[in-house]
């Protein structure tokens, strides 16, 4: 019996530009020692497109591609699969080629057209002999992507129904290690990237399981490894089954967010939902030998009398359908396989390091500072008595964030007249639209906070040594588990720190790029912990601030493809709330251990400020605040409707207000800025100022006032003065009162963006017809 493939092609509708891109796949198949038999012109009824999928419409074509003889059927789905990659590389800025599938065991069809359609538009779909024991199918909802037909779904593999919430982190990573990653069956030198760093969340997550499939990891653990189910607080989980889990996830983090999966290959068909089960997924099996799953019942019109057995996925769970041996394969089928692959706990035992706080040896905790060098420390990173009194004191106290109402009415840090954090230049993300969020107190169990320091392995290879991993219950480091860390049979003599201050005269910019060009050099000679420290300043020099620090370094390793190979360690004094903690984890950082935060702490319970506290040791009071930390951490990836720290390191989930584009492209490439502001100057002068000031020993701590309006302290827009003529004029309903209220708004200084706007009074009236 012959074997071929078939795979349905998008082109350009000019044939000069189809037929070149034709003859490219032609020859990616030569290389690749296959030959196509053929090219067909698809029948396309054009009628259900509608205009806008008319006017977007690209030529469709099949090819037909023999199978030479023996080569077996995953090798020769490995050569299709070269031969599309490497025609995708050659023809990347032609945008309308796309192959929709190539494949000896599937065959795709999609258009952008309403799904009862589809049948119509491609005839083939009608014919009875294009049979199959396997189909998927989805209609898919543009959210956040414009609609086009290279983003019809099903893609190649999978079928996605919900968002990827850590889709900028999974890409970033997954460009980071694509060095890393080497198949003995597959070569992915000249495949280009290895998800598509553009189009929809779904696409890339297709790409990713598609390059682990092709790699010889079969669609089972593919599944299981990028969307893993909550195994970390199972208690009843099976021991072999969490080594699998834990295994995998020291090399990848998982792609987190709303997910009801569907995926079929030449083995196995399966349906999956993401650990918090925030897409629906019912089945049914028929006496006739039919499995149906869908997000709704009733999609196939089965009468009642001949379902055998129905029910639902529950979170986390799969379905599978062993299409070579036919077998159906339930979630505890599914686990038992993953679970016996290897020796994983064995592995793990081994080589696994967990950095417990009762493991750690009391001699190494942090001793009070001096007071004349921690108020010196304060004054240079610009700590308020507001943060200190408010912040790290309810920390310290209750072991959680302060209450604060909701809104903000100070200025945007570029527009403020005080000093500002770096840190308030961004704004968090959350989730919205189909999205929803999750609840860190309910869900608790889902979430993690796990982090693991070390290298990252090669995933196609198993073996004990991709176990050799120190394990933290969370990113937010105490100075004994710093120093334990440091001391790590792993990591000690693979480590590098870079202090982070600089010679002024060459300015910040180039200060940066020194920084990233030693850490650079470090990595590559084998450092596997980078740590960026601002404890040890030195005179003469200004300090590089830890979150421009630390983006830039990520990103700079990511470029170089080195990211994979270390751990960006922080030491900072800017780091106090969970925000800050959540701005460095987001851009890069592994772990964070906020030095001034705890010496500040250690003072006032030495001196009597920290209620509840006289009978506690420092130790205990550092405790209190790591757990009020990780309180705001689980609550900040909870609103973007992530589960695990490891989906939200690097995912640069924040939009940032008032910086100027260089230090955006250098620092945090990717992230939304859609205005300019602050440039390296600014922030240069800012930092001068901040360290002559802690050389000043009149100089005090300032107000803050970010939190409420008081004297010196920061500018509010609805301060005592603005309500207070708002009620007056409200209670009296006098014109001369609201005057001397408007007269107070429209008077103050800029404070939002719209303050810098005005009317224009020297344009043409239009006509109220012509308004929408």
């Amino acid at each position: 019996q012959a074997r071929f493939a078939a795979g349905l092609v998008f082109l350009d509708r000019d044939p000069a530009l189809a037929a070149a891109a034709q003859g490219i796949l032609d020859a990616r198949l030569i290389e690749e020692g296959l030959c196509a038999a053929g090219w067909r012109d698809v029948p396309v009824n054009d009628a259900p497109c509608g205009p806008l999928g008319l006017s977007s419409r690209p030529m469709i074509r099949q090819v037909f591609v023999d199978a030479p003889d023996g080569l077996d059927e995953p090798a020769f789905e490995r050569a299709l699969f070269r031969a599309r990659r490497r025609a995708e590389v050659a023809l990347a800025d032609d945008p309308s080629f796309y192959v929709v599938s190539l494949s000896a065991a599937t065959i795709g069809y999609k258009a952008m057209a309403a799904p009862g359609h589809l049948r119509e538009v491609y005839p083939d779909l009608q014919h009875a002999q294009l049979a199959s024991s396997a189909v998927t199918f989805h209609q898919r909802f543009s959210t956040n992507t414009l609609p086009n037909w290279r983003l019809a779904q099903p893609f190649r593999m999978l079928a996605h129904n919900g968002e990827i919430n850590t889709i900028r982190a999974n890409r970033n990573w997954a460009l980071a290690r694509q060095p890393k990653l080497h198949s003995p069956l597959l070569d992915l030198s000249d495949i280009g990237d290895h998800v598509s760093r553009g189009g929809s969340d779904s696409q890339s997550l297709d790409n990713m399981f598609e390059l682990l499939v092709e790699g010889g990891i079969d669609l089972l653990a593919t599944t299981r490894i990028l969307v893993p189910p909550a195994w970390s607080a199972d208690e009843n989980l099976d021991q072999d089954l969490e080594a699998f889990y834990q295994y995998y996830a020291l090399h990848t983090e998982p792609w987190d967010g709303p997910a009801g999966l569907v995926m079929c290959d030449a083995r196995y068909a399966v349906c999956a939902l993401d650990r918090n089960g925030l897409r629906p997924a019912r089945w049914s099996r028929s006496d006739d030998g039919h499995l149906i799953v869908a997000s709704e019942t009733g999609l196939w019109d089965v009468p009642e009398q001949r379902i055998l057995a129905k029910g639902r996925l529950g979170p986390g769970q799969m379905l599978a359908v062993d299409l070579v041996e036919h077998r159906l394969l339930d979630s505890a089928a599914i686990d038992r396989i993953n679970a016996a692959r290897a020796p994983y706990r064995e592995w793990l035992r081994e080589g696994v390091i967990y950095l417990e706080s009762h493991l750690i040896d009391p001699a190494l905790a942090a001793e009070p500072m001096p007071p004349d060098v921690l108020a010196r420390f304060q004054k240079q990173f610009a700590l308020t008595r507001e943060e200190r009194d408010i912040v790290l004191k309810t920390l310290a106290e209750t072991g959680a964030e302060a209450t604060g109402s909701m809104g903000d009415d100070t200025p945007i840090a570029v527009l403020s007249q005080q000093s500002r954090s770096l840190y308030d230049y961004f704004r968090q993300a959350f989730a919205q639209v189909t999205n929803p969020p999750i609840d860190p107190l309910r869900e608790r169990l889902v979430m993690s906070l796990v982090s693991q320091i070390g290298l990252e392995g090669n995933l196609f290879d198993l073996s004990a040594d991709g176990a050799r991993q120190v394990l933290l219950s969370s990113p937010v480091l105490s100075q004994r588990k710093l120093r334990q860390l440091l001391a790590s049979p792993h990591l000690v003599d693979r480590q590098v720190r870079i202090d982070l201050y600089y010679d002024e005269e060459i300015g910040l910019k180039a200060a940066l790029e020194a920084i990233c060009a030693e850490a650079e050099t470090a990595v590559a000679h084998g450092a596997a912990i980078v740590l960026l420290s601002d404890r040890f300043p030195q005179p003469g020099l200004t300090q590089i601030h830890a979150l421009l620090a630390t983006g830039a370094i990520h990103a700079h390793l990511t470029r170089k493809q080195l990211r994979c190979d270390c751990n960006l360690l922080v030491e900072t004094g800017t780091a106090r709330d969970a925000h800050h903690f959540a701005c460095l984890i987001g851009f890069g950082a592994t772990a964070v251990y906020p030095f001034l935060s705890y010496q500040t702490l250690f003072d006032m319970n030495q001196r009597g400020e920290i209620r509840g506290r006289e009978d506690e040791t420092v130790h205990e009071i550092g405790r209190s605040y790591r757990h009020g930390i990780r309180k705001g951490l689980l609550k900040i990836l909870s609103k973007m409707g992530i589960s695990t720290i490891a989906g939200y390191r690097g995912a640069q989930l924040f939009e940032i207000i008032g910086l100027d584009r260089e230090i955006v492209d250098m620092c945090f490439p990717g992230t939304p800025s859609r205005i300019g502001g602050a440039g390296f100057v600014d922030i240069e002068n800012e930092y001068r100022a901040q360290l002559a000031r802690s050389r000043n020993p009149n100089y005090t701590l300032p107000a803050g006032g970010l939190l409420k309006a008081i004297p010196d302290g920061e500018y509010h827009m609805y301060n005592p003065g603005v309500v207070g003529h708002l009620q007056t004029a409200v209670r009296t309903g006098e014109f001369r009162h609201y005057r001397k209220y408007a007269d107070a708004v429209n008077s103050r200084p800029p404070s939002t963006l719209r303050d810098l706007l005005a009317l224009r009074e020297d344009t043409t009236a239009i006509a109220l017809d012509a308004v929408e």
